[in-house]
């Protein structure tokens, strides 16, 4: 199935949910807010875009930085490495106070979601063991609306094996699904809402795992919500000045995180 049709899906069984609406009428509205998506061109992986660069000088000290997840991992929006939030953020890191040349993998998969991420977690860990892991999860669990502590218990589970395996992990919770533009309201506020939830329970497992949480929506939400640059041409994914936004965002505790793992070779 298509990240499109997958996301058409979502917002169907988000539909068949009509009591959170409270009338009949309501309900009609998110149907048809829902069958209006299915219209829509979503952006789609790019297979030439292959997340695996080093960025940086030759004599700087090493990082290896893997990022698991959702599209957003991988850059789903935009066409160039550069432009993808881990492109972006290598390159701040490479720039940045303490210099690092970042060795950037991902083994992230469009349109996954918390229980996805026991696989991503080993293939992350196969060969050489990555320094800090980025996860950027959380809005196709919004969009099933999965039960919150469902999908934060897969993602703690997900954060102590990395954790075990000596790996620093960074953790961006779910975005602000209300700035989204390829979906209206009242259904944009529903998904909204149930990505508030999510981002709530995946704080909590993650900082009871022992990783480093950074609060996207808080954090880039108005500036989604205020700009439609920083969305792609299908009002979902992130473009290039998105990623930009998330991966100033991430960027603090990314670099606590490396210094921590050279604390520890």
């Amino acid at each position: 199935m298509t990240q499109r049709n997958e996301l058409v899906a979502r917002l169907g069984r988000a539909a068949a949910l009509s009591l959170v609406a409270g009338t009949v009428g309501g309900a009609a509205i998110l149907a048809g807010q829902a069958i209006a998506a299915r219209s829509r061109q979503y952006a789609q992986p790019e297979l030439g875009l292959a997340l695996r660069a080093t960025v940086g000088r030759a004599d700087a000290p090493p990082l290896r930085l893997v990022l698991l997840g959702d599209s957003s991992a991988l850059g789903v929006g935009v066409d160039r490495f550069e432009e993808t939030v881990g492109g972006q953020l290598a390159q701040l890191l490479a720039e940045g106070r303490t210099g690092r040349r970042v060795q950037l993998s991902s083994v992230g998969v469009s349109g996954s979601r918390a229980t996805d991420l026991a696989t991503q977690v080993a293939r992350a860990l196969l060969g050489e063991r990555p320094d800090v892991a980025v996860i950027l999860i959380g809005a196709n669990d919004a969009t099933a609306l999965a039960r919150p502590a469902d999908a934060a218990a897969y993602l703690g589970s997900a954060v102590h094996r990395l954790r075990e395996a000596h790996v620093e992990v960074v953790v961006g919770t779910c975005p602000d699904l209300g700035a989204v533009r390829a979906v209206a309201s009242p259904l944009r506020h529903l998904l909204a809402w149930s990505g508030r939830r999510i981002a709530r329970a995946q704080t909590s497992a993650v900082l009871h795992a022992g990783a480093s949480v950074v609060d996207l929506a808080a954090e880039t939400g108005p500036v989604f919500r205020a700009d439609a640059g920083t969305l792609c041409h299908d009002g979902y994914h992130p473009s290039a000045d998105g990623y930009r936004v998330w991966a100033h965002a991430l960027l603090p505790a990314v670099e606590a995180a490396a210094t921590a793992a050279a604390r520890h070779h």
